[in-house]
């Protein structure tokens, strides 16, 4: 049923919002240039990776020695619109439809993370990920990484259709408050190296 749910919902959001994205593709490639579209391996259920299709939002700028710059160098004004937005997600509903991704459930991160989790945080992998999930709720960016993953783990746990239902309501009350949108003193999280072994 979720899956159904996922399918219907993303190609219905991807025909009502045509316009938006066309108009926000249009921006993009004013404001930044090519390409429009961001494209990133992320890891899916079972960590099987996916490409993750956003919309750009931070220059490819890059230091003397070609190292890119820290995000918060590289993220433009309108990127930063369209994060605090939510828009730069929209493309992201093609890989809802693929199957790739849920409306719902925990966000996908970088690949590099994967050996960097313990067995209990690596549990959010459990389903697939989504567009927004039970941390996105809770606080985003603002929480610590120990934080997010537990609040993933509790969602794998006791996930259900009218869990997920009080998830998308809240994201659209989360979304027009632009609520939790980046950590203290970061432009979006400063990297996850890990939980230290006890």
């Amino acid at each position: 049923m979720k899956r159904l749910i996922d399918i219907i919902a993303a190609l219905a959001a991807l025909i009502l919002l045509a316009p938006v994205i066309a108009v926000a593709a249009l921006a993009v490639r004013r404001c930044m240039g090519s390409p429009v579209l961001f494209a990133q391996q992320r890891p899916g259920r079972m960590g099987k990776p996916f490409r993750m299709i956003k919309f750009r939002t931070m220059r490819d700028a890059v230091d003397a020695d070609g190292v890119l710059l820290p995000d918060a160098s590289r993220l433009t004004p309108f990127g930063c619109f369209l994060r605090s937005t939510s828009l730069d997600e929209l493309p992201s509903l093609w890989n809802v439809l693929k199957g790739d991704m849920s409306l719902v459930g925990p966000r996908p991160l970088l690949m590099e993370y994967l050996p960097r989790y313990s067995a209990e945080q690596a549990r959010r992998h459990e389903v697939r990920p989504g567009l927004t999930g039970w941390a996105q709720i809770n606080g985003r960016n603002a929480l610590s990484w120990d934080e997010k993953f537990a609040l993933d783990v509790w969602y794998v746990d006791n996930r259900s259709m009218k869990l997920d239902m009080q998830i998308l309501w809240l994201t659209v009350l989360k979304v027009l408050q632009r609520d939790g949108i980046s950590a203290d003193g970061e432009a979006t999280m400063p990297k996850f190296q890990g939980t230290p072994k006890s």
